[in-house]
């Protein structure tokens, strides 16, 4: 065993007495660079499975030749090579589902998410956004472009309802308005090209599954260089050691080995083990960081088997949303809350940090109260206050007795989300833009108090500034303020929760979706542009049987509603003025002028 051990050091020592001094040949020869199809030399941070790894670095994404094409798998995502640019360190790749080029009823495999390929180093440069739509009815407008012959326009459904049923398929290209996705329509994936051509005039969805042929480029970032590049031709096990130590490496080596004489293998494994997880759970460490530099978080640290006890085994579910699923809890002194455990993080755990960063240090009653949260590794989960009577949605889109609330409670409700709005614009050290105000995040408590809530699209701002920088749309459609799509609007600012608000109050007013094609006129399709007629005609908005107090409070929450979704930025009020407006009485109030033009 012992003269084992001397072997194995002498070896490493020779190996590395050779390579410091400069020692220019290898046991091996370095093979030439690998191809498959058309792409050529295969080569650095690229290499193809099953080639030998002897000389070089490891190669940092692995390729696969199948059929003469090359492959790249992220995930469970697989993708065409297409073209490798080393000098720009781009590659660009195609879903595999789309590839073949005379066959436009090929579709996608799924939806694209930048994130699924960030976790690998990967960045898209994508041109453009094309949406897949399935529609309960034919769509006239020339945004919706049909996706016959290829699909012939109508396929049956099986995944809506036990009962199956015909869809009309469309593509829509870009980010469009709000009030161009119809409401019997819903988009089943989102799918990203680099093509530079791609929005050209009158292209068919035949000529567009061909532009999306062109693929998605993708920008590989170099990792950090290894400071002992020349260890990586050692062999693949002391390699595996040098990479994964930081600068003072050299002389941990030496101890290593002496460790090594002392204690044996199995401890100096268990050590080089510890090291490789440290250095590949940064995603987690960065929450860790985080956490630990919040000196003033209020919320408590629970462990996740104090949030399994406290869910019962995580038995009753309240509901499912896009960052995970929300479970009824009990805490030990009797409190009811609700448990969010976030599902897989998407882009490094930010949404967790947000929720984390905003709500952790505020205490609102008009923003729901965030009691702790559990952050071990990948397991992570928030604690809030118990929201005995859901969210609002259902009080705004069901057509049950059970749950319907009075015109006056809705305004109530009304003024209770707009001083918690107003709150995280000006109440705190920073502005807190919420960029996703919707029914959906509206809680009521037992008292029917509104809460604003589900912050993981949320930013921080300092107070004094007036616009903030943004680069994508983020927030859900129907509610997103046109300045998230056009830059030619106006800049991105508070605004655009306002925007949001100013939508939100008008479905608390109509009880139904903004955009509605099922109306009963065709007027009131667009619902705010039907009541911005109404009042401007002088006629009363009918909306069912009401009382003339009510008449009032609906009259004065449309015109407050019409000033929000203005579509200058600089035409809405802030959300001190909103709440100001829906204090006053209904003829006090000035009539905006249409919301929907920019002059």
């Amino acid at each position: 065993m012992h003269l084992g051990r001397s072997v194995c050091t002498t070896f490493f020592l020779l190996q590395l007495f050779l390579l410091c001094c400069g020692a220019k040949k290898l046991p091996y020869e370095c093979q030439k660079p690998s191809s498959c199809g058309q792409i050529l030399n295969i080569s650095h941070p690229f290499g193809l499975i099953g080639d030998p790894r002897n000389c070089g670095e490891k190669p940092r994404y692995q390729l696969e030749c199948e059929n003469n094409n090359t492959i790249f798998n992220s995930k469970d995502l697989k993708y065409y090579v297409l073209a490798i640019d080393y000098q720009n360190s781009t590659i660009r790749v195609v879903d595999a589902g789309l590839l073949q080029r005379n066959n436009c009823s090929s579709l996608p495999f799924r939806s694209f998410s930048s994130c699924d390929l960030e976790d690998d180093g990967l960045y898209l440069m994508a041109m453009a956004t094309v949406l897949y739509l399935s529609c309960e009815n034919p769509v006239n407008s020339s945004h919706y472009i049909d996706t016959r012959p290829c699909t012939h326009g109508v396929y049956n459904s099986s995944n809506r309802s036990s009962m199956e049923r015909q869809y009309y398929s469309y593509v829509m290209l870009g980010y469009r308005e709000v009030s161009e996705i119809a409401d019997h329509c819903k988009i089943d994936m989102v799918v990203k090209s680099s093509s530079p051509t791609i929005y050209s005039e009158n292209l068919s969805y035949a000529d567009i599954h061909n532009e999306l042929l062109y693929g998605i480029q993708l920008w590989y970032g170099e990792p950090n260089p290894n400071p002992f590049g020349f260890l990586s031709k050692i062999p693949d096990f002391f390699f595996f050691i040098t990479t994964s130590l930081p600068l003072y490496a050299a002389p941990l080596i030496v101890l290593l080995m002496f460790a090594e004489r002392l204690c044996g293998l199995p401890l100096v494994i268990a050590f080089l083990i510890y090291k490789w997880r440290r250095r590949h759970l940064s995603m987690f460490d960065m929450v860790e960081d985080f956490l630990q530099s919040q000196n003033n978080l209020t919320p408590i640290k629970y462990s996740f088997s104090e949030i399994k006890k406290m869910t019962n085994g995580f038995k009753n579910k309240l509901g499912e949303g896009g960052y995970g699923s929300v479970y009824k809890g009990k805490l030990r002194s009797g409190c009811m809350v609700a448990v969010k455990i976030l599902g897989k993080s998407k882009c490094n755990g930010q949404e967790f940090i947000n929720e984390v960063a905003t709500i952790g240090r505020i205490h609102h009653v008009n923003v729901v109260q965030l009691i702790g949260f559990c952050a071990e590794r990948s397991k992570r989960a928030l604690v809030y206050e118990f929201m005995a009577n859901g969210s609002l949605e259902k009080y705004i889109f069901s057509n049950e007795s059970s749950t319907s609330l009075s015109c006056k409670k809705m305004y109530e409700i009304s003024i209770g989300v707009a001083r918690g709005i107003e709150y995280l614009h000006k109440g705190c050290d920073m502005q807190i833009l919420h960029f996703d105000i919707k029914p959906h995040n509206i809680l009521l408590d037992e008292n029917f108090t509104p809460k604003v809530s589900d912050f993981g699209l949320a930013k921080l701002y300092p107070i004094e500034d007036s616009m903030v920088p943004q680069t994508a749309a983020r927030g859900t459609m129907g509610y997103m303020a046109p300045e998230l799509f056009y830059k030619n609007i106006g800049g991105i600012s508070y605004k655009a929760d306002v925007y949001s608000f100013g939508m939100l109050l008008m479905e608390m007013v109509g009880r139904r979706k903004n955009l509605n094609a099922f109306a009963e006129h065709s007027s009131q399709i667009y619902f705010p542009s039907w009541v911005f007629d109404q009042l401007t005609l002088g006629k009363e908005i009918e909306i069912g049987e009401i009382t003339d107090e009510e008449k009032e409070i609906v009259k004065k929450m449309v015109i407050v509603s019409l000033w929000c979704i203005q579509m200058k930025p600089s035409n809405r009020p802030s959300m001190n003025k909103v709440v100001e407006m829906l204090q006053n009485e209904a003829e006090c109030l000035q009539m905006p002028p249409a919301p929907f033009n920019l002059v």
